[in-house]
């Protein structure tokens, strides 16, 4: 394996390329609202009234579940990954895991709905642990100078592709005779969500065929749990010397609680607060129709901001360009507290895509270009990853919590902008690049 080998990097990218449909398909987009017109009909939330929480609380609880699940298993897994060098498998197990619990959601229903809770959090976590092991690929195929560049294209790819599903998937709800689909029992929808399962484990393809299967040889010896767990206990070592590692992780931590928690509950917060005036100048809530333009304008403007915050970090370093990031991000909580109308909405969509894609690739190359020299990118990753997820686990908690307590969803944009607000501080808090690193 050579790093910089431009078909490895293609082969890498296409990873996004394939899992990022469920970001959109079923996070973002069709899901959410397929949910929410199977458990809230004309105004009563059929399963507040069956169980006693709210349909909305109990989604996020879902979501939130999934991701606590990934931060308690993937350290030891991770270890267990750079001791036998067998990344790409967990990568591939994750991947189908995923693939099959979203391809699964085409039997979700009011009838079912823990199993397709379950479903929702397997899913979940097949996504969420195929990105620890993806992402420590990014430091073997690529030079450190290279890892803004390569990372941000990785979530291009990503934007692009799950764009171009969704597209498809959008003919299908609304035009099913097209596909020749009985326009029934919400059939259409539930087609899309095998195609994000097919569509996810398809394209991945690409990239198990030309990933390393253990790039640097190594033979595993005596007990892979327990060597796994010292592999891990190791590389936390030698992370708690890295000041500047330790203080970004922290920083992170906290902004991306707020980036998440806007990613995956965006929309069910846009189905309540926001309105438009429907042809008869009456005005009601947003349509379907509506909430799918603002989710396409914010994937599509997310691929050129992801380049845009590339442009940012070669002039200002990385850690002043995420809090450039991380500044918009709290101006955009104010414009989401005070949005009304679906015209609003569309100007809030395009600020956020922006930020976004930018905030999420910046992320993850510096904390690649953070890493001391070595060859347990599985174990670090599961360090930034575990981060990532716990402070998910936190964000769609409050989310969920913040709504049940006082039944109003602009609540919890003073939440989410609070995150941004700590984040930012602790931003300020990491060292200059010029600091160096040092290691036990």
């Amino acid at each position: 394996m050579q790093k910089g080998d431009p078909r490895l990097i293609r082969g890498w990218t296409m990873y996004d390329w394939a899992n990022s449909v469920y970001s959109l398909t079923i996070t973002s987009a069709v899901f959410p609202i397929f949910y929410a017109a199977i458990t809230i009909v004309e105004g009563n939330d059929l399963v507040l009234e069956r169980y006693g929480l709210p349909a909305q609380s109990l989604y996020s609880y879902a979501l939130s579940a999934g991701f606590l699940l990934v931060a308690i298993i993937s350290p030891i897994l991770s270890g267990i990954a750079d001791h036998t060098g067998q990344k790409k498998k967990f990568l591939k197990a994750f991947c189908y895991l995923g693939s099959i619990s979203c391809a699964g959601l085409f039997f979700f229903g009011l009838e079912n709905l823990w199993i397709g809770l379950a479903l929702v959090m397997l899913a979940c976590i097949g996504f969420s642990g195929s990105l620890i092991f993806y992402d420590a690929f990014l430091p073997e195929i690529a030079e450190r100078e290279d890892h803004d560049r390569i990372s941000a294209r990785g979530y291009t790819m990503g934007y692009l592709g799950s764009v171009l599903l969704l597209i498809i998937n959008l003919m299908m709800v609304m035009k099913p005779q097209w596909f020749g689909i009985p326009d029934k029992d919400g059939l259409p929808a539930r087609i899309t969500f095998i195609t994000v399962g097919i569509w996810w484990a398809g394209f991945a393809q690409f990239a198990f065929r030309v990933l390393p299967d253990n790039p640097y040889g190594r033979k595993p010896t005596g007990n892979v749990v327990a060597n796994g767990y010292r592999e891990l206990r190791k590389v936390w070592k030698e992370l708690q010397s890295t000041r500047r590692l330790n203080s970004f992780l922290m920083a992170f931590f906290v902004l991306n609680m707020g980036i998440q928690t806007v990613m995956y509950l965006a929309v069910t917060y846009a189905k309540v607060e926001v309105q438009e005036m429907d042809a008869n100048g009456v005005a009601g809530p947003i349509s379907d129709a509506s909430l799918i333009i603002s989710i396409l304008l914010i994937q599509l403007v997310a691929a050129v901001g992801a380049f845009l915050f590339v442009k940012l970090s070669k002039l200002f370093g990385n850690v002043r360009a995420l809090m450039i990031g991380c500044s918009v991000w709290i101006l955009l909580c104010v414009g989401a507290y005070m949005v009304h109308w679906a015209s609003e909405f569309y100007l809030l969509a395009c600020g956020v895509g922006l930020v976004m894609g930018g905030s999420q690739a910046l992320s993850r190359s510096t904390y690649s270009k953070f890493l001391p020299d070595t060859i347990d990118h599985a174990s670090y990753f599961a360090f930034y990853d575990v981060s990532f997820y716990m402070s998910t686990v936190l964000g769609t908690f409050a989310y969920g919590l913040v709504f049940q307590l006082t039944g109003d969803l602009r609540n919890t944009v003073v939440i989410i902008g609070s995150f941004f607000v700590v984040g930012l501080v602790l931003l300020f808090m990491v060292p200059n690049e010029e600091v160096e690193l040092k290691s036990s």
